[in-house]
């Protein structure tokens, strides 16, 4: 289910190559049974799988993976039904024999919106931290990535790309459950590295964003998502406890001061490239994810405001580029 040996066999002939004194061992630990109380049931819903062949696959335009007519009825049941194990499905929407996933979030909203922006893709390694279940480093293989490397703890998500990898021929993107915390130091070694969803969960951002740095080969890109207060003042709101119901958000900065953060950082030709306000269209609740979702976060009498009564989410895409020398801050 999860054999990354041709990731570590790629690392041992790349500048990341140091990270393997630590890497198989981190994954190890990562996928033991104890860490988590349901990955039995998910490795059982993996078992369930139907086999099949598909006769189209479209990562540039979508996820796609093989169309209707690759399976006959009672076999899409039986790959719905162990799909559906894998609940919630926070990232898509996925296209499977003819199974439309549609995931909490309209991921393909925020790929269409930041991939104008960032460098052609074609032939370049990449690092997608926070990656949840891999949906956009699928969209970075579509676009031409030569290999893409997911970060997430989540077993849970690492357990929705290996479901959806089990129906493609052996993509050069692996998700690995762990945190930014076990990327070795100092790499230098991507050409691109993405950050989408994760700045705000982090106490410390300038040290996320440093770690980011230094991964990043000299004059590499960095592709930054985050929360942001929609002002160009220089401020960061800090939430006394929960910020549209979520516990662990440190701080959000204003473009201001998140293109400071960066420029501090030593990231050159700094740049806000979007910015949108996130609705109840692109993140909401559907069969693939029945839990709450932005529509119960926000205050239902004024929803420009989250429940707590703070600014409703408001989402900016940064764009940089690590310095040519080594920097700190």
């Amino acid at each position: 289910m999860f054999d990354y040996t041709p990731l570590y066999d790629r690392l041992a002939a790349s500048p990341a190559h140091s990270w393997l004194d630590t890497l198989s061992q981190q994954v190890e630990a990562a996928l033991q049974p104890q860490r988590h109380g349901h990955l039995g049931r998910w490795r059982e819903a993996i078992a369930q799988l139907p086999c099949a062949r598909p006769s189209e696959i479209d990562l540039l335009d979508a996820v796609r993976i093989g169309v209707a007519e690759d399976m006959d009825a009672p076999t899409q049941q039986q790959l719905v039904t162990a799909l559906k194990q894998l609940h919630p499905w926070r990232k898509g929407p996925f296209h499977l024999f003819g199974i439309h996933i549609d995931a909490e979030w309209r991921s393909d909203w925020k790929w269409h919106r930041l991939k104008p922006y960032i460098q052609p893709l074609t032939g370049r390694t990449v690092l997608d931290v926070g990656c949840g279940n891999g949906y956009y480093a699928l969209r970075m293989l579509g676009a031409g990535a030569k290999v893409v490397i997911g970060l997430d703890p989540s077993l849970l998500f690492a357990m929705q790309y290996a479901a959806i990898c089990h129906y493609l021929p052996e993509p050069n993107a692996y998700v690995l459950p762990l945190g930014i915390e076990q990327l070795a130091p100092n790499l230098h070694a991507f050409d691109t590295a993405f950050s989408m969803g994760v700045l705000y969960h982090r106490r410390s951002p300038l040290e996320h964003l440093a770690t980011l740095r230094d991964a990043l080969r000299p004059g590499g890109e960095l592709a930054l998502e985050t929360l942001v207060l929609d002002s160009h003042e220089d401020k960061v709101l800090v939430p006394e406890q929960r910020y549209a119901r979520m516990r662990n958000v440190w701080a959000i900065p204003s473009h201001r001061r998140l293109v400071t953060w960066l420029s501090d950082c030593g990231f050159e030709q700094v740049r806000i490239a979007d910015v949108t306000p996130t609705t109840t269209q692109e993140q909401r609740q559907t069969e693939w994810m029945t839990f709450h979702s932005l529509e119960n976060f926000l205050n239902p009498n004024d929803a420009s405001q989250t429940i707590e009564g703070y600014p409703a989410p408001v989402r900016a895409i940064a764009i940089g580029q690590a310095p040519s020398r080594s920097h700190r801050i």
